[in-house]
């Protein structure tokens, strides 16, 4: 790959107004910052993430979910702004191309068009037909003559439509000679990376502008912004997982996770949530069932199911109202009303109504391991650690506090009594 990428995530998003860093916000699972890293390590084997505000958080997270990301910290005290970004940033290629690491919705695609032809500069431009509020990008011949901010465009340029998007793909070359360059002398005392456009054409320098979409380079600057880039990144997700063979319905009320997988002939009812890493194999998943981190293979769940996480599901029947968590079930059907929580059960095996393991004393948790063709009766109560093995019948309302043998069957109940015309003497005759 012979172009670098520098994503400038620096800002300290006081718009957000939140204690987590602005680029570390999630969009369908994943932190923004972490969508645009994704987007450049398709084009490119160089990249630079610039830090500065909560500088140590964003490199931790970063570095646990990457290799290979360089680091550089802006010195926003000395050189703020978008150019003081740049300065001392050190790139391996002969072209570099700058992305905004609060730009979640850039794809491939629009990288490799930025990327494209000799000219000395490639700016991203969008068409708006409302520019009000923004510079406008002035284009000549078809080059980028100048960028003029709003409150200096005369009558005629107010009628441009072209904005700049913020993203450019600038030689090496010249982005070693122009950021030393850069200077502060403006109302804000700040380092503007769009200095670099003047520079350019003032050397008779190519800047060719490339139209890009509005949607893929939209900032995100406060919670609305989010929640918009959301239904976006939502949008996106569901319409390749349709195309890919996923069933829905009412898609518009499904939410699936950007590192979610599905495989096969799966059904999605309307209200399912599907979240973290998790991979549908074959499966229908029903009204308003939450699947998070959990492996789910030819297998029904809900509706009003829960699957929490490190749960493998196999040739599975999970009703409405149960809850799995960190389990794994082969074979087995739980109808409706459980919990099932650090237990590996398998084939064969029934669970009937309230259903509970009894997985944690308050300080540990335990595990529950049940084998084949075990019924399970309703109202039972399994306090781990215990292993019920194959071929066992458990009653009704059972307490199972130690391991039951092969082809036995555990009851605990207290003998029932009736006390005749009892009713009659506590409330009178009628």
């Amino acid at each position: 790959m012979s172009i670098s990428v520098v994503i400038l995530a620096a800002g300290q998003g006081t718009r957000m107004k939140s204690s987590t860093p602005k680029v570390l916000h999630e969009i369908s699972g994943k932190s923004m910052l972490f969508h645009a890293i994704d987007a450049a390590k398709d084009v490119s084997d160089d990249i630079t993430v610039v830090l500065y505000h909560q500088a140590e958080r964003i490199q931790k997270e970063i570095e646990e979910a990457y290799e290979d990301i360089r680091f550089h910290m802006q010195d926003a005290q000395k050189f703020p702004g978008t150019g003081g970004a740049m300065k001392g940033v050190e790139v391996r290629h002969s072209k570099a191309l700058i992305l905004n690491g609060d730009m979640p919705l850039v794809t491939t695609d629009s990288l490799h068009a930025l990327m494209e032809g000799d000219a000395d500069i490639n700016m991203s431009v969008i068409e708006l037909d409302d520019p009000s509020g923004y510079g406008r990008v002035v284009i000549l011949d078809g080059n980028v003559h100048e960028i003029v901010e709003e409150k200096d465009c005369i009558p005629a340029q107010k009628e441009i439509k072209t904005v700049n998007a913020g993203v450019y793909c600038v030689k090496k070359e010249l982005l070693d000679r122009y950021i030393p360059l850069l200077s502060n002398d403006n109302a804000q005392a700040e380092y503007y990376l769009t200095d670099i456009i003047k520079m350019a054409v003032e050397e008779g320098k190519t800047v060719h502008p490339v139209i890009v979409q509005e949607e893929e380079f939209k900032g995100v600057n406060s919670k609305l912004d989010l929640a918009h880039a959301e239904e976006i990144m939502q949008n996106r997700i569901r319409t390749k997982w349709m195309k890919a063979g996923v069933s829905m319905r009412l898609p518009e009320t499904i939410y699936i996770d950007s590192r979610a997988t599905f495989e096969g002939e799966c059904m999605l009812e309307n209200g399912v949530s599907i979240q973290g890493s998790s991979r549908i194999i074959a499966s229908h998943i029903k009204t308003h069932s939450v699947i998070e981190d959990s492996h789910i293979e030819n297998s029904d769940v809900g509706p009003i199911g829960r699957i929490r996480p490190q749960s493998r599901l196999v040739d599975t029947h999970i009703g409405n109202f149960v809850e799995v968590k960190k389990s794994t079930l082969a074979g087995v059907k739980a109808g409706h009303l459980a919990y099932i929580g650090d237990s590996s059960i398998d084939e064969g095996t029934n669970l009937g109504a309230g259903v509970i393991t009894c997985n944690y004393d308050g300080k540990n948790k335990y595990r529950t391991v049940i084998g084949k063709n075990v019924f399970v009766g309703s109202d039972t109560q399994i306090v781990a650690p215990v292993t019920i093995e194959d071929d066992v019948l458990i009653a009704a309302g059972t307490t199972v506090n130690k391991d039951v043998a092969k082809g036995d069957m555990a009851i605990s109940r207290t003998q029932m009594k009736t006390v005749k015309n009892f009713f009659y003497k506590f409330f009178g005759d009628k």
